[in-house]
């Protein structure tokens, strides 16, 4: 995730919509204050190819921390701090509220059947899983829906939530919205590439039962942004 205050912008960072490679794109804006948070090690090694900032004021300073989190810090020394996949709960909680308020928080999401089927082969695929159906119940399933990141309380946290499949739009908005002179472009390199071989489209891969556990585990999303199986 990245929270400029050089752009004043907030991007949430959810599961499996190209976020690392929309990191390492919005790394290059940033400022000296923003707060950038780290991203796998083969990334990471990309980001400074490019010249990007890197991770960076991920802890937060002990004024924003409550009662409850100084005595998790002084028994499990447990620092209070942005991670990569934060949720919108936690990070309204940790920033500013005028932050919170005055920023534009955006993010992505995915066609959840094609989000599923990409994660499942991300997960092992067959080697480890006989179907999608078996991935999808052995719990290491669970993160393809993204709608609990960038919610609170079941209600919408985002001011944009933008939809993979148009991504290039996406960008262009967003470069926009930031005011910037070049407009946003994903490196070539596109992280975590390379973990699926099947590459037929969700429907020949997916069984009637397991695209209707797919639809009913992101009914939410699917109502939001549009998407049909």
């Amino acid at each position: 995730m990245i929270v400029s205050h050089a752009h004043r912008f907030i991007f949430l960072k959810t599961k499996k919509t190209a976020g690392t490679s929309m990191e390492i794109a919005l790394s290059g804006i940033c400022g000296p204050d923003d707060v950038i948070t780290p991203i796998p090690d083969r990334d990471e090694a990309e980001r400074r190819r490019l010249g990007r900032r890197g991770p960076q004021n991920c802890r937060l300073g002990i004024r924003r921390y409550r009662s409850q989190d100084a005595l998790a810090l002084l028994l499990h020394r447990q620092i209070l701090r942005f991670h990569n996949h934060t949720p919108a709960l936690e990070i309204r909680r940790l920033l500013p509220r005028e932050v919170w308020d005055g920023y534009f928080k955006f993010c992505f999401d995915r066609n959840p059947w094609d989000k599923a089927v990409s994660h499942y082969y991300w997960q092992g695929g067959e080697s480890l899983f006989p179907s999608v159906k078996d991935f999808l119940l052995s719990g290491r399933g669970q993160p393809y829906s993204n709608f609990k990141l960038y919610s609170i309380r079941g209600f919408l946290a985002m001011d944009e939530v933008y939809r993979y499949e148009e991504i290039d739009s996406a960008l262009a908005d967003i470069s926009e919205r930031l005011g910037l002179d070049t407009p946003l472009r994903l490196p070539e390199f596109r992280a975590k590439s390379g973990h699926r071989a099947d590459r037929r489209h969700y429907r020949e891969i997916l069984s009637a039962e397991e695209a209707e556990m797919i639809g009913v585990a992101c009914a939410r999303e699917i109502r939001l942004l549009g998407y049909e199986f």
